[in-house]
């Protein structure tokens, strides 16, 4: 069902809600645009939303010019008193936003930069918080991966090294051994790096599984020993990372048009929403490594990038407490908020 939606000023790759509790119905978009000529440029934008299940309203808060955006992404909820939104743009920087109240913007809510770092000359691609909020790993375009302490208003790159032969689509801080940072590549490798014994420390990789470039990974918030990947071969993997030489299901799931973006809900264990980049977006289960696909949306008629899970449930009339669901597509500019049609809690058991 769907709730709401606008068109962003330009290409829309990337939407997050804020997890901080007194701002859990902020959510931020990203747009990426590449001006082509003479002079190509690369244009960017962030655009602060509003979003209120309970009278279906999406209203635009503050917006800011950026140099084109990658990715985004809040900080984890810790002692920080102001929410960060952390940044990854074309220009090979880490940007940090804070997130404040002001009377200045009619719906009291604004970005103000606070920290930027220049990575590289090639561009960050993605980016990930360790769970303390301390640092960050960034994918970036040459097949780097950097390691980027965050302490109040300063970033300072601790380690970069060459991790894949092409771009670094996707890196993920486990959440359960922060030591450890994987990372995926159009090199099709998925490997694991652990902190603690260098840069150059690899703990395990593995290149004979993907078929395609790997663009996203995601740790079982629940479960230590589970995680995911996606790729451009369609595929979503369940992964033991106790056995790391081959998928727990082999067969997987193949979820069509790209695997790009993959979202643990908040709060249902094992519930996972992904961007199939041609294929629109699809609510999956996961259990005891078998994969069911409970809903598909499709109501983008461009590349499915952008996606992410409000984290808040919201009462409606026939349908009783359900979660938001925020997604956008890249050439249509499109922003999405919707409802989901299926009874998610009927797949899993509620994580308290």
């Amino acid at each position: 069902m769907d709730v709401a939606h606008c068109h962003l000023e330009g290409n829309a790759d990337a939407v997050e809600f804020c997890p901080h509790e007194s701002y859990r119905h902020v959510l931020a978009a990203s747009t990426y645009t590449l001006q082509e000529g003479d002079q190509p440029s690369r244009a960017g934008s962030i655009s602060l939303f509003s979003v209120d299940a309970d009278t279906v309203r999406l209203d635009l808060c503050h917006r800011i010019e950026t140099a084109g955006i990658f990715d985004v992404k809040w900080n984890p909820v810790g002692d920080c008193s102001d929410p960060l939104l952390a940044v990854a743009d074309a220009d090979g920087c880490l940007r940090v936003h804070s997130l404040r109240c002001s009377s200045d913007e009619e719906n009291g809510l604004s970005l103000r930069e606070i920290a930027d770092e220049k990575i590289t000359s090639s561009m960050c691609l993605f980016l990930d918080w360790n769970p303390s909020a301390t640092a960050a790993s960034v994918g970036l375009s040459d097949g780097s991966l950097s390691i980027v302490s965050i302490a109040e208003s300063q970033l300072e790159t601790q380690e970069i090294w060459k991790a894949h032969d092409f771009e670094v689509w996707t890196t993920c801080f486990d959440i359960h051994q922060p030591q450890l940072v994987y990372t995926g590549s159009d090199d099709c490798k998925f490997k694991c790096w652990d902190l603690r014994d260098g840069p150059s420390k690899l703990a395990f990789q593995n290149s004979k599984v993907h078929t395609m470039g790997v663009t996203c990974i995601a740790k079982d918030p629940n479960d230590p020993n589970i995680m995911l990947t996606g790729s451009y071969d369609e595929y979503l993997r369940v992964w033991d990372v106790r056995s790391i030489s081959k998928p727990v299901n082999e067969t997987s799931t193949c979820l069509g048009g790209g695997v790009w973006r993959i979202k643990y809900h908040p709060f249902v264990s094992g519930l996972v929403l992904a961007a199939c980049m041609h294929n629109g977006f699809s609510i999956v289960n996961i259990t005891g490594g078998k994969t069911e696909v409970i809903e598909t949306y499709t109501k983008h008629k461009s590349l499915a990038y952008g996606a992410d899970w409000h984290r808040e449930e919201s009462f409606h009339e026939g349908k009783g407490n359900i979660t938001l669901v925020a997604t956008c597509s890249f050439y249509d500019r499109l922003l999405r908020i919707w409802m989901p049609e299926s009874d998610l809690k009927l797949h899993q058991d509620i994580v308290l």
